[in-house]
């Protein structure tokens, strides 16, 4: 897959997705983030774009940290995170990860970086 997109399913996306259970995709909301930025040099993830999650309480979690694994996650989105089954790893293994997965997911994927 190039550099700034993903595979999710037959459908390639060029920018940040977040795929719920169920399968439905929609772009990383990104602002909810954004105020953060000039602390961590880059938009991280925090706890702000996760709250889907308590929700749709997805079996596991996926977040793709880009492409050389570089997307930096806030203490409060960790935090949230540690209630679920969470897999955290560069975006070329999520992809692969998320194609054989059987159990209901979450996913938040960062493409670029």
């Amino acid at each position: 897959m190039p550099w700034g997109s993903v595979r999710i399913g037959d459908e390639v996306y060029d920018g940040d997705v977040v795929v719920h259970p169920g399968g439905r995709v929609e772009k990383r909301k990104k602002k909810r983030s954004k105020h953060l930025r000039g602390e961590y040099g880059h938009t991280p993830l925090s706890e702000a774009e996760l709250g889907f999650l308590e929700e749709e309480r997805p079996e596991v979690v996926y977040i793709g940290t880009g492409y050389e694994g570089a997307l930096p996650i806030t203490p409060g989105a960790r935090a949230m995170l540690e209630g679920y089954e969470t897999v955290i790893a560069p975006t070329p293994e999520v992809e692969a990860r998320m194609g054989q997965e059987r159990r209901r997911f979450a996913a938040l994927v960062h493409v670029t970086c």
